[in-house]
C-alpha cells in the first residue's frame, strides 16, 4: 500500500506562474529528494509596484509518495 503525503507550499517567480510552479516541483523533487506525484494549484497572485508585475506567486498542494527512511 502506498502512502501519499500532501504539503501546502508557495512558489515565487519574477518571470511567470509557470516558473513559480516549476520552482515548487524542483524544490520538492530535486533538492529534497521526494517522489512527487502531483500538484494542485490553490491560488495564483501577483505583486505589483508602479503598475508593473514584480512577482508571480502560486499557492499549491504538492503530493508525493511517502517513503520511510
Amino acid at each position: 500500500m502506498a502512502i501519499i503525503k500532501v504539503r501546502q507550499v508557495i512558489g515565487i517567480s519574477k518571470t511567470s506562474f509557470d516558473d513559480a510552479i516549476r520552482q515548487i516541483i524542483e524544490e520538492e523533487a530535486v533538492k529534497k529528494g521526494k517522489n512527487v506525484t502531483g500538484l494542485k494549484i490553490l491560488d495564483q497572485t501577483v505583486s505589483v509596484t508602479d503598475g508593473q508585475i514584480k512577482e508571480y506567486k502560486v499557492n499549491a498542494h504538492i503530493a508525493y509518495k511517502w517513503e520511510e527512511r
